[in-house]
């Protein structure tokens, strides 16, 4: 049983990663090659779990345990006794491609590898470790603590007891899985980024507005955010990644990533990690940037 994880990448997905597996009784081991990327993530989870203590869903000793049972470190050499290894860098191949030719010599070969990628091929990912066939995809979905959902993403050499072990894991974790085939962007982001893509599409072409566009969407489709909203709460940056993926992968023109979101990514505009998106945050409210 899987009782020790490894997770590279201390962003808002590896460390939601890390806030849920730890409160759940797993030694969870946190790298990022950023010290401070390290104690700003130790920051949120303090944060987050003040939060579900608020709402009576954790008591303060649950927390307390939790925080007891994550390591941090910035030396791969820190994931050498790990029972599974998840990788949540930046959706970028190159990126993730260098990280697990650095953990694989570091770790036994019954280690389990698993990526969180959204888009980016499971199978190819796989081919570049020593171990394909106890390689996987496990997709959080973001905010990690309070998404059900799990994407489990067979590459063409995994195993079925690697993928019986992450099922039960995802589980264990109180999250619902849902397999979804090695397809570019799997079945959530192959739907959803489309949608988002399309939004900015009509605010390009100035079928609306942004205040707009999202309210439309919001009140005509019952969803909980509008599509513009949601792509700043996402990263700009990470939508753009997904529809170059579904677009190179697929090569059909309807994935054309819409040149409006392209600018907006290379003016540094990526959403509210920095910030400032199609909403400045700047301010007590979120400001229309267009």
């Amino acid at each position: 049983m899987i009782q020790r994880i490894g997770v590279i990448g201390a962003g808002q997905m590896g460390g939601g990663i890390a806030h849920v597996c730890a409160l759940k009784g797993l030694q969870v081991k946190l790298l990022d090659v950023n010290q401070l990327a390290l104690e700003k993530a130790l920051d949120a989870l303090n944060v987050n779990m003040d939060r579900q203590i608020g709402r009576g869903l954790i008591k303060p000793d649950d927390k307390d345990a939790a925080l007891r049972r994550i390591q941090i470190g910035t030396d791969y050499a820190l994931l050498g006794d790990c029972d599974l290894v998840i990788e949540a860098a930046t959706e970028n191949e190159a990126v993730k491609r260098e990280i697990f030719k650095k953990v694989c010599p570091l770790v036994p070969p019954t280690t389990l590898l698993a990526t969180n990628t959204s888009s980016i091929s499971v199978t190819r990912l796989a081919s570049t470790t020593d171990r394909p066939g106890k390689f996987m995809g496990m997709h959080f979905m973001n905010p990690v603590p309070m998404m059900r959902l799990v994407e489990l993403i067979r590459g063409i050499a995994t195993e079925e007891e690697t993928f019986r072990a992450i099922r039960d894991l995802t589980i264990r974790l109180d999250k619902t899985p849902a397999n979804a085939e090695d397809f570019p962007a799997f079945i959530v982001n192959r739907i959803l980024l489309p949608m988002i893509n399309e939004a900015v599409y009509a605010l390009y072409e100035g079928v609306g507005t942004v205040e707009s566009i999202d309210t439309a969407m919001k009140l005509g489709a019952n969803h909980p955010m509008g599509p513009l909203e949601l792509a700043d709460f996402i990263g700009l940056d990470t939508c753009l990644s997904v529809m170059q993926v579904l677009y190179e992968g697929l090569a059909d023109s309807k994935y054309r990533p819409c040149p409006l979101l392209v600018k907006y990514v290379e003016a540094g505009w990526i959403g509210r990690k920095v910030k400032r998106g199609f909403y400045d945050y700047s301010g007590e409210r979120p400001v229309p940037t267009r």
